[in-house]
């Protein structure tokens, strides 16, 4: 069987192994890590310059970071999968190490490639510290204009924000199609991953051989519109759960009310808090305000099984005791930094939602607030804009193969989104996953069925009995956990 000159890598049987080609692209041994992920992930990396703006393209070039993961086989097939990354911030690279079990199955027979999208990771990062590390207890929409300010200012030394789009992704990702000698790919984006997904089968429907849309983003959303009124839903969803159960009830009460108390008491005077860092055990002191509570309960609700654990952090909270609180915010922020290129994501958001953001009066008392919007509108205002294509909001359509998987708590991007995006396609499944939230690729037998799915191109043939065993996390009634 014929197989392109990029499939006929040379024997990768450990990280020690030589240096190999793609297409025309050589590739030297490397080994990607994230903090927390576990086990380093043995891997093939290389570096792939482009014009930072096509139109210009005997102007500023950038390096963007391409690494591969390879294929169990000596003969894989000739359509590789690309992951790509959620955000818009993260790195495909450092993300995919504790996402790495998800893709075992899919690497028996294809590489995985790992394009850092132009922003993040190794590919020229936007990275900037007056976003990132912020003091989150000044959360005002002026402090966030001026934090937004002052990362331009640094980044413009050496970067035009413009040229960090989604749709200027969308043309790295089909360069390195073309470069690595693949007809046809596979698609693996998850959160905002699925739009690069969906943007890049709009304009190259012709290389798309399958997509798989983890936490969909629909095309016709306004990224951030509706983050509040989602967040609210979720977590009343969850609370519910513990409102429910007679002794998550009795022991803790109602979340959602401590929540509204609490904010409103914060929003008045935020604590002076005596706590102990998380990550060092050294003692600290703090001001614990309505932004980490809010920021905790968003972050928080991402993951069900940490969600359950909400109801007695609001409890112990009501009663006064906020230094468990602020040492799991810090730890949460301290963080951030490291997994998301703040000025990436303004470049993405400001060119491709912020015109269309509206301030809704109905988000006022949400987690998030009314203010969430006003922020983004703010810094946006200062923020120079990209291109959008005219096509855009346009969904997707057609008969490409489609896998969409949404979680059931979901907070950002809630099953609605998946249905909507599937409504439109011939061949398009969509699942739900029991009790789980944003990301779920890993969850249960979800990997199984992403392989499947990539090799028979069927995803009305798929037997997703297996998804039935998923279970979502009891909600913490006590100090030990949720009763038997």
């Amino acid at each position: 069987m014929n197989r392109p000159l990029w499939a006929c890598v040379l024997c990768l049987a450990s990280p020690l192994a030589s240096a190999s080609m793609l297409g025309n692209l050589s590739f030297s041994p490397c080994t990607l890590t994230s903090p927390g992920a576990g086990v380093p992930i043995a891997a093939h990396c290389a570096q792939f310059e482009v014009p930072e703006d096509r139109a210009a393209p005997d102007g500023r070039r950038i390096s963007l970071s391409l690494a591969y993961v390879s294929a169990a086989t000596a003969e894989p097939e000739p359509d590789p999968v690309f992951f790509l990354a959620g955000g818009p911030g993260q790195s495909a690279q450092e993300s995919y190490p504790a996402l790495a079990d998800a893709f075992s199955d899919l690497l028996k027979r294809r590489h995985i490639l790992l394009l850092d999208q132009r922003g993040t990771g190794g590919s020229h990062r936007l990275g900037c510290a007056q976003v990132e590390e912020g003091d989150v207890a000044d959360a005002s929409i002026e402090r966030a204009a001026e934090a937004a300010r002052a990362c331009l200012a640094t980044l413009s030394e050496t970067a035009d924000v413009r040229h960090y789009t989604t749709a200027d992704a969308v043309d790295d990702l089909d360069a390195v199609r073309e470069a690595i000698g693949a007809t046809r790919i596979n698609l693996i984006g998850v959160s905002y991953g699925t739009r690069v997904a969906q943007q890049y089968l709009k304009a190259h429907p012709e290389a798309v051989r399958s997509l798989v849309l983890d936490g969909v983003v629909p095309d016709t959303l306004v990224l951030g519109q509706t983050h509040a009124r989602n967040l609210e839903d979720a977590l009343e969803r969850q609370f519910a759960r513990c409102t429910g159960l007679p002794a998550c009830r009795d022991g803790l009460e109602d979340p959602m009310a401590h929540f509204h108390s609490l904010d409103a008491e914060l929003r008045r005077q935020p604590r002076a808090v005596h706590y102990r860092d998380a990550t060092t055990g050294a003692p600290a002191e703090a001001v614990f305000t309505h932004a980490h509570l809010s920021g905790l309960l968003r972050m928080y609700a991402y993951q069900p099984a940490i969600a359950a654990t909400l109801p007695l952090l609001l409890s112990d909270l009501a009663q006064g005791q906020s230094d468990a609180a602020m040492a799991q915010a810090q730890m949460l922020l301290s963080g951030m930094d490291q997994s998301m290129a703040q000025g990436m994501g303004l470049a993405v958001m400001c060119s491709e939602d912020a015109d269309e953001l509206v301030p809704d009066p109905a988000d006022a008392g949400t987690v998030l607030g009314a203010e969430f919007v006003q922020a983004i509108k703010a810094q946006c205002a200062v923020w120079p804009r990209g291109r959008r294509p005219a096509d855009f909001r346009e969904p997707i359509a057609g008969d490409t193969p489609v896998l969409l998987l949404s979680g059931e708590f979901d907070p950002v991007t809630p099953p609605r989104y998946g249905e909507e995006v599937a409504e439109k396609l011939r061949r398009a499944r969509h699942l739900v996953l029991r009790g789980q939230g944003h990301n779920v690729l890993g969850a249960g037998c979800a990997p199984k069925l992403v392989a499947r799915f990539i090799e028979s191109l069927d995803p009305a043939a798929l037997d997703v009995d297996c998804l039935d065993r998923l279970r979502a996390t009891p909600p913490f009634s006590g100090r030990y956990g949720w009763e038997p």
